[in-house]
């Protein structure tokens, strides 16, 4: 039963896709807000005021009604390879931006960081159930694969073209874990371009040669013809899409911090790192901060941080448990920190092309192929984690985070300027807690009796 009082739990529309824009917010605003016209207000001040721009982004999804802003910041002084790069990530969590940047900074005088591309193999399978004898499945996957390959041509021909394309089928037997279960377990190179739709295509010609040519194999018992496609689909599981992040230095030269000494910092970050390796509550709060650097970098770019964060954290169970993505060890006098992570990513299709600020985005990496986005992105993301080792092993994490989170509870109390300047002046020398910065705003608020 839905009562009047409860019209925002129990609102339902048909047709709601078919309305026009301005429709559906006036449906949502007098369906689920108590003050309509507040409610369209917010709305509708987050359009683009150019009709071209706006459309675009109205275009992007569905049942768009306004635009949801993250803030895009650089983080400069990245020297990667010998080149230095500005690198742009958009992400809402304070400290985040400071953090990569004052690593970068970091390891700029110290070397900088050191990059390579291992591999950039993607997958894609065919599910399908088959019930029958394995070795006449396994003649026919060996008869049916170079067709497979034939069939796909007009989707692979211009990935060919360019060097890409299919790299390989197999057939794997699943059966052991559900009966009837096989996969045809493909790999691909998709170069430039994430890979998603080209995958996807070439799967379901596999599906469709593979099924219908069944129906005619001779060897084959008329069940046996009868395979069923349960569905065909790309993983984002690559690990063999591999790049991998790195920076050393000589332990002596990690001197910043004036609490402790280089080799004591090093002693201490090494073993933060091997709780992180060994403890999956730590390992993942130690992983979720590597991906604040690499989400950022992701979404700026107009990459699928779903799919990378997805691949990474599959990555890191592995080995049967999960565990830390980044290393490091003191070894000769040298300490060395690194990464190896799995990152299919695009510089080519989807909103690489569309978006402006993605586009701009890139322009600011200089254009980059796919594999130099996947260096850049690991390079964050190993910045993040050694910005939040170096906070947690010296100062604490909190000193600095909130500091960065000042300004967050300043503009929820819709501090004025003069008081931002002040109070952003005062807990340069006290401790940032939100009770503090209440009664300190508070306080400042208080009308001086004469």
């Amino acid at each position: 039963m839905c009562f009047k009082t409860e019209k925002f739990m129990c609102a339902s529309i048909s047709g709601f896709s078919k309305l026009s824009k301005s429709k559906k917010i006036d449906w949502i605003v007098q369906t689920y807000f108590s003050n309509a016209e507040d409610a369209k207000r917010i709305l509708k001040q987050y359009w683009n005021t150019n009709e071209k721009i706006q459309q675009l982004h109205d275009e992007f999804i569905e049942n768009t009604i306004t635009n949801y802003y993250l803030p895009l910041g650089i983080a400069p002084n990245f020297l990667i390879n010998g080149k230095i790069y500005a690198i742009p990530m958009a992400i809402e969590e304070s400290s985040v931006v400071a953090a990569a940047s004052k690593a970068a900074k970091f390891w700029m005088d110290r070397g900088g960081f050191k990059t390579k591309v291992i591999s950039t193999t993607k997958i894609g399978q065919v599910h399908f159930m088959y019930h029958g004898n394995p070795d006449s499945l396994k003649t026919y996957f060996t008869q049916i694969k170079p067709q497979l390959i034939e069939a796909a041509k007009p989707i692979t021909k211009n990935m060919v073209k360019r060097g890409g394309g299919i790299l390989d089928i197999e057939l794997r037997d699943k059966t052991q874990d559900i009966e009837g279960y096989y996969q045809l377990h493909a790999s691909f190179e998709t170069l430039d371009a994430m890979g998603a739709n080209f995958i996807n295509s070439c799967l379901e010609q596999f599906a469709n040669t593979f099924k219908n040519e069944a129906l005619t194999f001779n060897v084959f018992s008329a069940e046996e013809k009868n395979i069923q496609i349960v569905m065909s689909i790309l993983s984002n599981y690559v690990p063999d899409c591999l790049v991998r992040a790195e920076v050393s230095c000589k332990v002596e030269d990690l001197t910043e911090d004036k609490t402790m000494s280089a080799k004591e910092f090093a002693i201490k970050f090494v073993q933060a790192v091997n709780i992180a390796e060994i403890e999956p509550y730590r390992a993942v709060t130690h992983n979720k901060g590597i991906m604040n650097g690499i989400d950022a970098v992701v979404l700026a770019t107009g990459n699928d941080f779903r799919a990378i964060e997805a691949g990474v954290h599959a990555y890191a169970s592995k080995e049967g448990k999960y565990s830390s993505l980044s290393h490091a060890k003191i070894e000769d006098g040298i300490f060395s920190f690194w990464m190896e992570i799995p990152l299919a990513l695009g510089t080519v299709g989807g909103l690489t092309g569309l978006h402006p600020l993605v586009k701009l985005s890139l322009e600011l990496l200089h254009h980059p192929t796919a594999k130099e986005l996947m260096q850049i992105v690991a390079v964050a993301g190993l910045a993040q984690n050694f910005a939040a080792l170096r906070s947690l092993t010296t100062t604490g994490i909190q000193q600095g985070h909130m500091k960065m989170h000042l300004m967050n509870i300043l503009n929820q109390f819709k501090a004025t300027d003069a008081e931002k300047l002040i109070l952003t002046d005062y807990f340069k020398t006290n401790t940032v807690t939100h009770s503090a910065v209440v009664e300190a705003i508070e306080k400042l608020r208080m009308p001086i009796n004469n």
